[in-house]
C-alpha cells in the first residue's frame, strides 16, 4: 500500500498539480489518466524516488517493492533468455520456464531466445525491459504505455496477464480500451488535482462532465442571488426601518461562498479535409509481390479492390509486413510484381511515424501547416494549430524543440490541411493522450473518403473496421467482416495454440464408463436436476437486480425532467437538491451493475461446469 498525502510538483512557473491525495491499496489496479503535460509519468517518477517533489508526503511501506520499465537500453548478457532471467527474485533464480512464458507472451519465438539483444530492434529492446519487470513480480507494478511497442496478439496477452496481477499496478496508456478490462480504479489528473474512482474512464469522465456542469449552475445562481442581494443593500441602506433586513442580507453575502469560474480546458477537435470522389473503387491491387529479403517473401500474391468509403484495417504481428502493405497502397514503395491501380481522382494521404523525420527543425509549427498546402493561409495554419493544442505562443515552438507525441500531432495537422479522398494511417494513436485518440476516432469516422488503416487498437478496430486484411499462418487474407466477427469465426492462432495448450494440460483424465440408455436418461436427468438448484437462486438475485436497476432508471428519468424545469426556473436550491438524488441514483444503478456483472460470471461459470458433465456423459454413449 502507497499513500500520498498533498503533493505538489511544479516546474519553474508551471504547475503540473497541488495537493493531490489519494492511496493505492492492496491487489489494486489503477489507471492514471490526464492529458498530455498534465504530470501521469512525472507523478510515477516522484514514486519511484527518481524525481523530486515540491511539497506533500509519499509513504511506502519498508521493503516494499516498484517496478519500473525502463526506457534505458543497457544489456550485459548474450541472449535474451538470460537478459531477461535477470529479473527474476534470487528464490527464483533459474526458473527460466517463467522467463519464457512471459517473452513468448510477447512475441519472442524459441530462436529468439538465444539471440542477443542487439540483434533486435528498439521496440522489442522494451518488450525485454517489460519482461525483466513483469518476471521480478514487485510489489506495485508502474507501466508508462507499454502497448506502444506491442502488436496486437501481444496487447491482448498482456491484458490477460495483468488482469491476473497478484500485486498492485498503475498503468498509463492512451487505448481506453486497454485500460478500462484491466483497471479497478481510475485516478485522473484534473485541473492540477487528482481524484480517485472505483470504476472506469467512462465513469470517470462521466463524473467529471457532471460535477462540473453542477458546479457551473449552482456559481451562476450564487452570482445572480449575490447580484440581488447587493442591489437589495444599495438600495435600502438609507432607511433606517429596513436596517435590520440590510444587516441580515450583509451577513448572508459574507457568507456566501465566491466560486471561480471554471476555465475552459482546450480540447482537440478536428475533421480531415475531404476532396470530393464520385467513383466506385478507390484503388485495386492484383498480384502484388515486395520482400526486403529474396529468399523470404513478405508480400505475396496480395489482391483487393477497396471500394469508396471503405474503412479497413490491417492486422497482425509486428514483422510481418503491414506496413510495407500500407506503403505499397500509398505508393511510396513499388510492388517488385503485380500492380496498384488508383482512381484518377484519388488524392492520397498518408500518416506514418517515420514521416516526422521529413519536418523541417528549424521551422515553426506555424510554419509546417502553413507550407504543407498552397490554398493555406496564415489564419487557417493558426486554427490548425490550436486544434492540435499549440495555441499561442506554442504554434511559433521550433520543430526540434518538440516531443515525439508532438511531432506526431504536427504531422497530423499538416493532413488535415490537405484535401483528400483517400486517408493512409500507420498507428496513428502513438503517442497520442487519451482525448486526442477519442478525438482521432471521432475524424476518422466522420472522414467522407477511404481509409486505410494499421492499427492495434482494438477500440478503433471495434469501431471502425468494415473489411480486415489479416498477417497470420505465414498468408495474407482478406476478411469480409467486422474485428467482432474475426473474432468469433477465426480468431488469432497464437491464442488458438495457448487455449490448445491449456487444455491438453488440464484436462482430466477419466476412465470412460459405458452406460445403458436407461443409466444415460437417469444420469442426465440427475445432471439437470442439479444444475438447476445451483443456478436458480443465481438467476433469481440476477432478475431483481434487472427489475431494481430498471426502477432506478425510470426515477433518473423524472429526475431529469425535473431537473430541465428547476433549471428553467433558475431555482439553484432545486437544482443542488436534485442533482444530489441523481447522483444517489446514479451511484446505486453502478453497484446494481458491478453485482450484476460478478452474478452473471458466475452463472457462465456454472453453466459451464454443468455443460461439460452433461458433455461427458454424451462422449460415454460413443464407446
Amino acid at each position: 500500500m502507497i499513500s500520498i498525502e498533498n503533493l505538489t510538483k511544479s516546474f519553474g512557473s508551471q504547475m503540473l498539480f497541488e495537493d493531490v491525495s489519494f492511496r493505492l491499496n492492496h491487489r489494486e489496479r489503477i489507471g492514471l489518466v490526464g492529458r498530455n503535460g498534465h504530470g501521469k509519468t512525472t507523478l510515477f517518477r516522484l514514486i519511484t524516488g527518481e524525481e523530486p517533489y515540491d511539497a506533500g508526503t509519499i509513504t511506502i511501506p519498508k521493503y516494499y517493492r516498484i517496478g519500473y520499465v525502463r526506457q534505458h537500453l543497457d544489456f550485459t548478457e548474450d541472449t535474451i533468455l538470460k537478459e531477461a532471467g535477470k529479473g527474476l527474485s534470487e528464490a527464483e533464480r533459474g526458473h527460466y520456464w517463467k522467463v519464457e512464458k512471459i517473452l513468448a507472451g510477447l512475441g519472442f519465438t524459441t530462436e529468439d531466445m538465444q539471440r542477443h539483444p542487439s540483434e533486435f530492434s528498439g521496440g522489442y529492446q522494451v518488450r525485454l525491459n517489460l519482461t525483466k519487470a513483469l518476471v521480478a513480480e514487485p510489489d506495485l507494478l508502474l507501466l508508462d504505455e507499454p502497448t506502444n511497442y506491442l502488436d496486437i496478439t501481444s496487447i491482448r496477452w498482456i491484458e490477460r496477464f495483468l488482469k491476473n496481477w497478484p500485486h498492485e499496478l498503475m498503468l498509463i496508456t492512451h487505448d481506453r480500451g486497454f485500460m478500462d478490462k484491466i483497471v479497478t480504479h481510475i485516478v485522473g489528473i484534473h485541473r492540477r488535482k487528482a481524484r480517485k474512482i472505483e470504476g472506469n474512464t467512462e465513469k470517470y469522465y462521466t463524473q467529471i462532465v457532471q460535477e462540473e456542469e453542477i458546479y457551473e449552475k449552482t456559481r451562476v445562481n450564487d452570482e445572480r442571488r449575490q447580484k440581488e442581494i447587493q442591489q437589495f443593500i444599495a438600495r435600502f441602506r438609507a432607511k433606517a426601518r429596513l436596517a435590520n433586513l440590510v444587516q441580515s442580507r450583509i451577513k448572508t453575502l459574507t457568507k456566501m461562498e465566491n466560486r471561480e469560474k471554471l476555465q475552459a480546458i482546450k480540447t482537440l477537435d478536428f475533421s480531415f479535409r475531404s476532396k470530393p470522389f464520385q467513383g466506385k473503387f478507390a484503388l485495386s491491387a492484383a498480384d502484388v509481390a515486395f520482400t526486403y529479403d529474396p529468399e523470404k517473401a513478405l508480400i505475396k500474391d496480395f489482391n483487393i479492390s477497396i471500394g469508396a468509403g471503405e474503412r479497413i484495417c490491417i492486422i497482425g504481428m509486428n514483422g510481418k509486413g503491414k506496413s510495407t502493405l500500407l506503403k505499397l497502397l500509398a505508393g511510396t514503395l513499388t510492388p517488385q510484381q503485380g500492380k496498384i491501380t488508383y482512381h484518377p481522382a484519388i488524392q492520397k494521404s498518408f500518416f506514418e511515424q517515420t514521416n516526422i523525420n521529413s519536418l523541417i527543425d528549424n521551422r515553426t509549427v506555424e510554419e509546417e501547416i502553413l507550407y504543407s498546402y498552397p490554398d493555406v493561409d496564415r489564419q487557417s495554419a493558426r486554427n490548425i494549430c490550436g486544434a492540435m493544442m499549440f495555441e499561442g505562443d506554442a504554434a511559433l515552438k521550433k520543430i526540434e524543440m518538440l516531443s515525439g507525441g508532438e511531432k506526431s500531432r504536427v504531422m497530423i495537422g499538416k493532413i488535415l490541411v490537405t484535401p483528400c479522398n483517400l486517408l493512409l494511417l500507420d498507428e496513428p494513436t502513438n503517442h497520442l493522450d487519451m482525448e486526442a485518440c477519442d478525438a482521432l476516432l471521432a475524424a476518422v469516422d466522420n472522414f467522407a473518403g477511404t481509409v486505410v488503416m494499421v492499427t492495434h487498437n482494438e477500440m478503433f478496430l471495434h469501431a471502425l473496421a468494415q473489411r480486415l486484411i489479416v498477417f497470420q499462418n505465414d498468408r495474407i487474407d482478406v476478411f469480409e467482416g467486422s474485428y467482432q466477427r474475426f473474432l468469433e469465426k477465426v480468431g488469432w492462432e497464437t491464442e488458438a495454440k495457448t487455449l490448445k495448450s491449456n487444455h491438453k494440460n488440464h484436462e482430466d483424465v477419466q476412465p470412460t464408463i459405458k452406460f445403458s440408455k436407461k443409466e444415460l436418461r437417469r444420469k442426465r436427468s440427475e445432471i439437470i436436476a442439479e444444475r438447476a438448484k445451483a443456478l436458480n437462486p443465481t438467476e433469481q438475485q440476477i432478475t431483481k437486480i434487472e427489475n431494481r436497476i430498471e426502477v432506478y432508471e425510470k426515477e433518473i428519468h423524472h429526475l431529469n425532467e425535473a431537473m430541465q424545469a428547476a433549471s428553467e426556473a433558475k431555482d439553484g436550491t432545486k437544482i443542488v437538491e436534485i442533482s444530489q438524488s441523481l447522483h444517489t441514483c446514479q451511484s446505486a444503478i453502478d453497484q446494481l451493475f458491478d453485482d450484476l456483472e460478478k452474478l452473471t460470471t458466475d452463472l457462465e461459470t456454472q453453466a459451464v461446469f454443468f455443460d461439460q458433465k452433461l458433455q461427458q456423459l454424451e462422449c460415454s454413449k460413443n464407446f
